[in-house]
């Protein structure tokens, strides 16, 4: 069994791996990357604007040729923050440049972990499992213009949204996802794909030591506190002064991660609830 990919230990587990980033790279934009450092939670010092840019997994490759981002998305589904994200990227590389060209080629993915809801301009819904933005212009008769190699890739693992014609290299990464997300879902990895193979054996839930084990129930606890918070629109950042406040808000908080599954110890640490609160509220369900 897969441990969930949505949550944010287990997909930066995963995805800090050189040989899974690589190959998830490879089959995603068709190119060989070789890369030695991956950062998690990168910030541009200073920032690049007001906007508070925060990349789950970033790199570069040894032979700067390339900057890679990759964004895992929960609850907040806005493609223009998703936009922000990639244009940070290509602004950070023209504060240290002194030309107008991009020296390095960026590259992002996001990949959409839960079922959502956006509408386009035109107000019809978006059902796509794969998107892809390239940035290159198109003439009057709609032939593309090659001027840059920039590109967005979008993946929705929402098996609600399958396509049977999505090419097989992206089928792999959503079918990975998918198995990770839906326990009860009837799919077979393709393990001849050397960087699913990887990806599967980092996440398998047996293999994990105890201490990710505890990171993944900390950051499923702190997930199920911030839907709350985002539910009743209050910014991620105040979450500390919300748990500091009213005790209906506490236990409402405390519910939701008792359904998530979570442990007495963790809802003790990120609630402040005492064991006999805890016990009462195990009570009502």
């Amino acid at each position: 069994m897969l441990a969930p990919l949505d949550n944010e230990t287990i997909f930066k587990k995963v995805f800090t791996d050189t040989e899974v980033f690589q190959h998830f790279i490879k089959d995603l934009f068709d190119i060989d990357i070789t890369v030695s450092n991956i950062e998690t939670e990168k910030r541009f010092v200073p920032p690049i604007a007001n906007i508070d840019i925060k990349l789950d997994i970033y790199a570069e490759t040894d032979d700067h040729r390339f900057v890679i981002e990759i964004q895992k998305i929960d609850y907040d589904y806005n493609f223009n923050r998703f936009l922000n994200y990639f244009i940070s990227l290509l602004i950070e590389q023209q504060k240290r440049g002194e030309k107008y060209e991009i020296p390095q080629t960026v590259l992002g993915v996001v990949v959409i972990t839960r079922p959502y809801k956006i509408d386009q301009l035109t107000g019809e819904p978006v059902h796509a499992n794969v998107m892809s933005i390239d940035f290159n212009p198109g003439d009057l008769d709609d032939k593309i213009i090659m001027l840059w190699k920039h590109k967005l890739v979008f993946l929705n693992p929402n098996p609600k949204y399958h396509n049977p014609n999505t090419p097989q290299n992206y089928q792999d990464w959503l079918n990975l996802f998918q198995l990770s997300l839906e326990k009860n879902i009837n799919l077979t990895l393709n393990t001849d794909n050397k960087g699913i193979a990887k990806a599967a054996k980092i996440a398998e839930l047996d293999s994990l030591d105890a201490a990710t084990i505890s990171e993944m129930h900390i950051s499923s606890a702190k997930k199920a506190m911030i839907k709350i918070v985002r539910d009743e629109g209050i910014e991620e950042g105040k979450i500390e002064g919300k748990l500091e406040g009213k005790m209906e808000e506490k236990e409402e908080i405390a519910m939701e991660m008792i359904t998530e599954g979570e442990s007495d110890e963790v809802i003790k640490k990120y609630t402040k609830l005492t064991d006999a609160q805890i016990v009462e509220l195990r009570k009502r369900l």
